[in-house]
């Protein structure tokens, strides 16, 4: 359970890291419009910390973590999750240099996607898990 918690950790960080990134950079740029910086707080926050919290929940009531595939499952969440955040940034950052392009709505679309994936797939890890734990109390 401290996997999850130095993860949601890190979350934690980054995303207030974020938020001040977002704040202090539209400052500097004299910047008033709108931008993808804006989400990236909390996104990462949302999709991070509290989701992270809520594994290790989880985890501690229904071994989450012993159902085929929850490895794998949390190496490509973190993936899709860290694409997911990095593409935001890199767009916000053009968009406030007012050099933005097209095209990166639909490379920041696969981070949205794998992590859509991922979502679906914790939720059968979780499915499985609390049947488990329904036939070893039956």
């Amino acid at each position: 359970m401290q996997k999850y918690f130095k993860i949601s950790t890190f979350y934690l960080i980054l995303g207030l890291a974020l938020g001040v990134f977002y704040r202090e950079f539209t400052k500097i740029n004299n910047f008033t419009g709108v931008t993808s910086l804006s989400v990236t707080h909390t996104h990462t926050l949302i999709l991070g910390f509290i989701f992270f919290i809520i594994v290790l929940l989880l985890e501690k009531n229904f071994n989450i973590s012993n159902i085929k595939g929850f490895k794998s499952w949390i190496i490509t969440y973190n993936i899709g999750l860290l694409y997911l955040i990095s593409t935001l940034v890199y767009r916000g950052i053009l968009q406030v240099n007012n050099s933005d392009f097209a095209g990166l709505s639909h490379i920041s679309g696969l981070g949205h996607a794998i992590l859509g994936i991922s979502l679906v797939w914790f939720v059968v890890i979780v499915n499985k898990a609390i049947k488990n734990y329904d036939n070893k109390i039956s």
